[in-house]
This record gives structure tokens, C-alpha cells and sequence, in this order.
């Protein structure tokens, strides 16, 4: 057996179970050197926000544990991760270098980079599909582009071969003796102090492997059955609280499928209906990516390039400001803000209402709060979040009509009838303290189709 250790690079994939590279690694048998590295220095990476830097720090505190049961300490690392990831090869004179994909443009670009000089430099450099269940370049339209809208995407990837199993976790790993220099994880100050806004995240999340998969367990046994009829409903918990867990790789979306096709294979009626329903939502995801994949500037650029033309007013800072903070005067609107600024998070349904609001009734680009959402959010990243964006502002793939405009108090009425969702958000509801509303939305929604309809006129 080789003495000479493979590293494990992880990233977006903070887990021990259905990680192809740690299985590769431990299936060779050699020592394993395990590292992850933050790098926010290298171009066209966009660093992380708030938020998502609070839910980093818990998830390697528990990757780190997990690690240390199995002999493998957690090598953290700072700075482009280039010149890192050569370093340390050339330090502990590794014969491998393993990770599972990432599939951001910036991100592939390091990769095959670094990939290529590991090469030059003797090292082996593999990559895995880890992070989604089809791989953005096996899906293609009949004509072997991408996809633009979704019902023949998840077609697609319905009719090809199914998601391989997912690996089980290591039993046993062989660390590397002799030990290496790691970042102190405290030193990167991923956690607010002045102030510590982040109490009502620790309320709301737990980070880390073990919690996602007593979060899957849960939902499968206790909400699956709901989910389809009160998936819209913001009261109700009746979603998985998968999202922020996928985000970081702490469960793999094969572990998510197989785990929802166990529970389909006897389920009948409605709970056959939700499962369907959950899994296709599976779908949207794997959709973003594939949008992303061949759009890489998704969170900064049109994917439909007529848009561009869009007749944006100067940004009233007073209503961006309102809108951030839930203080416009629309209780659904405001009552999401302030979830997501509490929580890190956001209903579904409220996520479209709040980015509609935005877009459509004050006029403010996409992009403002597509910026607001991704610091805010312990679940962005980097295709889903601009993908939601765009699909409100009808500027991206299958989005919704330019004419489609969400009114905030209908959707309250028809989504949260008895008001538990607003009232759980806003303590001063129905008071005198509440503010009056920031707009007319009879007159913005008047605005907004009349510029959209000026962006649709053909021009002479």
C-alpha cells in the first residue's frame, strides 16, 4: 500500500456520507490529509455573506468533529486556493488530489486550473459528481444546447439513467502522522459579535451533517404527506428545511432522492402526490444549476439580454431601505423581511411576493435584492438565489410573465388567511405602530406593466 497520502479537498460538500472523493480516497487505502478552504480572494469567486459565514462556521465545527472521530484532522486553510492547494501537495508530497465538483463559472475555472498544475507536478487530480444528481452537461435539448424552460428540462433528466446510489460513510480512515499547520477557525471571525445579530439563526439552526439528516428523517415521516396541499401556506410547517443542508453538502441531493423514493414506493393518493411534488422541487434545483452552468453571470446579467433595455427609475433609497427592513406597510411583504433578517431565511411563497413587491410596485432592479437575499440568506448560493431573481423580474429561464405581478395583500389572504404568519413576524401588527403603506399598488402595478410594455414595443 502507498504511503504517500491523497488529499481531500472539500467544499461545498461538508459531509462524510455520499462523498465520492473522501470514498475514493478511503477506498485506495492511502493516509488522508483533509482540507477545506475558504477562499474568497480568487477571481470572479463572490464572497460569501453574512449569513451564509455564521452557517460555515458551525457546519466545519461539525465536519471538523466528525473528522476527528475517524483520525483525520480538518486542515483549514485561507486565501486563493491555487497557490494553497499546490502548497500543500508539495508539503506533504501527495500522490492525489481529490474533490467533488463545482459547477459556478469562477469556481470551474480554479479547478481546472489547479487541476492542470497538480498534473504538471506529478500529482493525480480527480474530480467527482457529488453536488447535483445530473450533471449540467449530460441534459441537453435535442439540438444539444441547454434548457431554457423547466417541464422539458426535468423530462429529460427523468428519461436518463437514474442517481447512483449513495456512498456510505467511512468506518475507519488512516490520517496523516505527522501534523500540518491549520487556521484557528475562530481567527476567521465568520461569527457577528458587535453586535451579535445572529441569535435568532442559533433559534432556528442547527449546522452540520447529523442535524440534516434528522432533518430529512423528520420531514419524510411527519410533513411529506402535507407537503403538496400546504407547501404555500407560511404558518404551516410543511416544507423540509432541506435547503440551507443542500446548500453546504451536508446531505447529498442522491441521499434526498433515494431517501423520498424509499417512502414513494408504498405511499398512494395525496402522500404519492407530495412525493412527486418534493422531488420535483428537487428538479428546480438541479434546473438553476444547469441555468447557471451555462450562464455564469446569472446573478449580474439578463439571461434574456432584452431586458436590458428595461427603463430602471433612479433608486429611491428610502424604499430600498423600507423593503429591507419590513417596514413598508404590506404586512406579507414585511413580515418575510423580517424573517429572513431574523432567521436567515424565507418561506418560498414569500420569497416571490417579497422580490415582486420590489421589482414590479417600487421599480428597483432585481439585482438590489437579489445582493439583499444573498447576504441575508443562510441558504444562497450561487444559482438558485439570482435564478428565483430573475425568474419575478421575467428576465430569466421559464420566468414568470412580465405582467404577472404578486399583490402582497391578495397573496396574505388566499396564503395566510388567519394571519399566524404575519402576526408571528410582527409583534406590532394591527397597531398604531405599524407603518402606513410605502405605495399605491394599484398605481406601481399601473408603472410597471407600462414600462414592461415599452421594453416589449418593437422598435422602428
Amino acid at each position: 500500500m502507498t504511503t504517500r497520502p491523497s488529499i481531500v479537498w472539500f467544499r461545498d460538500d461538508l459531509r462524510l456520507a455520499d462523498h465520492p472523493a473522501l470514498h475514493a480516497a478511503a477506498e485506495h487505502g492511502a493516509p488522508i490529509v483533509a482540507v477545506y478552504v475558504l477562499d474568497e480572494e480568487s477571481p470572479g469567486i463572490r464572497p460569501l455573506g453574512a449569513a451564509a459565514h455564521w452557517w460555515l462556521h458551525g457546519s466545519l465545527t461539525a465536519l471538523a468533529e466528525s473528522l476527528a472521530r475517524l483520525g483525520v484532522p480538518l486542515v483549514l486553510r485561507r486565501g486563493a486556493a491555487g497557490p494553497i492547494i499546490a502548497e500543500l501537495a508539495a508539503s506533504v508530497d501527495a500522490e492525489a488530489v481529490l474533490w467533488n465538483r463545482r459547477y459556478g463559472g469562477a469556481e470551474r475555472a480554479v479547478d481546472t486550473e489547479i487541476k492542470a498544475g497538480l498534473r504538471e507536478n506529478g500529482v493525480l487530480a480527480h474530480s467527482f459528481a457529488g453536488s447535483l444528481l445530473f450533471e449540467p452537461w449530460t441534459i441537453s435539448t435535442g439540438a444539444g444546447g441547454s434548457y431554457s424552460v423547466f417541464t422539458p428540462f426535468w423530462r429529460a433528466c427523468n428519461a436518463a439513467p437514474p442517481p447512483r446510489q449513495p456512498y456510505p460513510a467511512p468506518q475507519s480512515l488512516e490520517g496523516r502522522s505527522a501534523s500540518l499547520d491549520s487556521d484557528d477557525l475562530a481567527s476567521w471571525a465568520l461569527l457577528p459579535t458587535r453586535p451579535d445579530w445572529a441569535g435568532g439563526l442559533r433559534a432556528a439552526w442547527v449546522p452540520g451533517e447529523d442535524a440534516a439528516h434528522e432533518s430529512l428523517t423528520t420531514f419524510l415521516r411527519d410533513t411529506l404527506p402535507r407537503y403538496a396541499s400546504e407547501r404555500d401556506a407560511p404558518a404551516e410547517e410543511a416544507t423540509s428545511r432541506l435547503s440551507p443542508h443542500l446548500r453546504w453538502g451536508e446531505i447529498s441531493p442522491y441521499q434526498v432522492w433515494h431517501a423520498t423514493q424509499q417512502v414513494q414506493r408504498t405511499a398512494t393518493g395525496a402522500d404519492a402526490a407530495s412525493g412527486i411534488r418534493f422531488l420535483t422541487e428537487l428538479g428546480w434545483r438541479e434546473f438553476a444549476w444547469h441555468v447557471l452552468f451555462h450562464a455564469p453571470d446569472l446573478a449580474t446579467v439578463n439571461l434574456r439580454r432584452d431586458y436590458d433595455a428595461f427603463p430602471w427609475p433612479p433608486l429611491d433609497e428610502r424604499a430600498l431601505e423600507a423593503w429591507k427592513h419590513g417596514r413598508t406597510g404590506f404586512a406579507l411583504v414585511d413580515a418575510g423581511m423580517r424573517e429572513l433578517w431574523r432567521t436567515g431565511s424565507m418561506h418560498n411563497r414569500v420569497r416571490m411576493v417579497t422580490a415582486s413587491f420590489l421589482i414590479k410596485n417600487l421599480l428597483i432592479d432585481w439585482r438590489q435584492g437579489e445582493q439583499w437575499f444573498w447576504d441575508c440568506l443562510v441558504d444562497a448560493d450561487s444559482a438558485s438565489n439570482p435564478f428565483g431573481w430573475q425568474w419575478v423580474a421575467g428576465s430569466g429561464a421559464d420566468a414568470a410573465p412580465y405582467f404577472r405581478v404578486f399583490n402582497p395583500e391578495l397573496q396574505a389572504k388566499k396564503f395566510d388567511p388567519n394571519e399566524e404568519y404575519i402576526r408571528q413576524n410582527i409583534p406590532e401588527w394591527a397597531t398604531d405602530a405599524y407603518p402606513a403603506p410605502l405605495v399605491d399598488l394599484g398605481e406601481t402595478r399601473r408603472a410597471a406593466l407600462a414600462a414592461y410594455a415599452e421594453l416589449k414595443r418593437p422598435t422602428a
